[in-house]
């Protein structure tokens, strides 16, 4: 049974003070206890993953097919909700769970809090759209440019600040004249109903919900910015024991990817109950899954990959959002290790077929 999981501030104070100082810290605990630590979180056979609401762990969650197979080997999976990869990584530093995935920036974050995660897999940005700054849809915001002065709310660490950053760097705003309230999802689109923001940056399915509910207008996009994708992590000591468990994980998530490239309108009615929204609003969500008639799965973690990856580092130092600036290779595995847990197809793009783009 999926649980929704959160750190309290205590063990933030005494394990992680320089994430807690970012603002990316848990917000509470459903029972006011914390899992243990480091290899413990996999005794009795029990295998912990973190997902979001949105995207392929979600859907296989629903679906249980990384559950069965599991099974017949005598391990059980449970499933933790978060509402962002930062928070999901703070779980993954502390041993709280096992795997998780996030985008560009949130492994950034950790790897400068010194936390012991390591790069699992890759898969290539999404499409490019499936991001963006939103403001009212009477807002006399037009552009980027004039978000000088005024308050926008992002989720700290996460891809799409990210996203954010590049977005004002490339508008000529520097980001110290913007008044920045890092808020995650949730509470970034109560403060943007109730008007308290003047722009909100934020990723699918949110974007997708608020669009539909608010009518709001998208002043920029992620169109041209620098990503290195998505990523799968785990800490170095559960990637370097559970080797088998974590490519039998990989390769689920991946036949999902597919599963949903294939069929978009079925997975959003199967996110839409969870996220509590009519299934339609989902739909364009679901189909940015994919560029055109090709799915794109798990990536080789390459130095292509991790120069990007750098970049969005570099990005983020310069702007002294880090505490350090961090050389984001130190979180790789060895090539021996990638070999034994990466899925055969990685790097192999798969044809759509044209009756599932309907």
């Amino acid at each position: 049974m999926p649980r929704h999981y959160f750190l309290p501030s205590r063990l933030l104070l005494t394990v992680i003070p320089a994430l807690l100082a970012t603002g990316c810290g848990f917000t509470g605990g459903r029972d006011g206890s914390a899992a243990s630590s480091g290899t413990g979180s996999t005794r009795n056979g029990v295998l912990h993953i973190g997902y979001q609401k949105g995207g392929a762990p979600n859907v296989l969650r629903i679906q249980g097919g990384l559950d069965r197979r599991l099974a017949k080997q005598g391990v059980r999976v449970e499933w933790i909700s978060f509402p962002a990869g930062p928070q999901m990584l703070e779980a993954v530093g502390v041993g709280s769970i096992d795997l998780g995935s996030t985008g560009d920036a949130p492994p950034i974050f950790a790897q400068a809090a010194g936390l012991p995660i390591v790069y699992v897999a890759n898969q290539p940005p999404g499409e490019d759209t499936a991001r963006a700054i939103l403001v009212a849809q009477d807002s006399p915001i037009r552009t980027v440019a004039d978000l000088r002065g005024k308050r926008i709310a992002v989720q700290k660490g996460s891809g799409t600040h990210n996203f954010l950053v590049q977005a004002l760097e490339k508008a000529g705003v520097p980001y110290d004249q913007v008044r920045v309230s890092y808020l995650a999802p949730p509470d970034a689109r109560a403060a943007f109903d109730a008007g308290s923001i003047d722009a909100w940056a934020i990723w699918d399915p949110f974007l997708s919900v608020a669009q539909e509910k608010t009518h709001a207008r998208v002043i920029a996009d992620g169109r041209g910015i620098v990503s290195a994708g998505g990523f799968y992590l785990s800490s170095r000591s559960f990637a370097a024991s559970h080797t088998a468990w974590l490519r039998v994980a990989l390769e689920e998530l991946d036949r999902t990817g597919i599963w949903i490239a294939k069929n978009p309108d079925e997975s959003a009615r199967l996110l839409a109950k969870d996220l509590g929204v009519d299934p339609k609003v989902l739909m364009a969500s679901q189909r940015r899954v994919r560029k055109g008639d090709r799915y794109v799965g798990f990536r080789p973690i390459d130095d292509a990959v991790m120069t990007a990856q750098q970049q969005v580092a570099d990005n983020f130092w310069k702007i002294r959002l880090l505490p350090r600036r961090v050389e984001v290779r130190t979180g790789l595995l060895t090539p021996q290790q990638y070999a034994a847990i990466t899925p055969a197809a990685a790097g192999k793009a798969l044809p759509v077929h044209q009756e599932a783009r309907k």
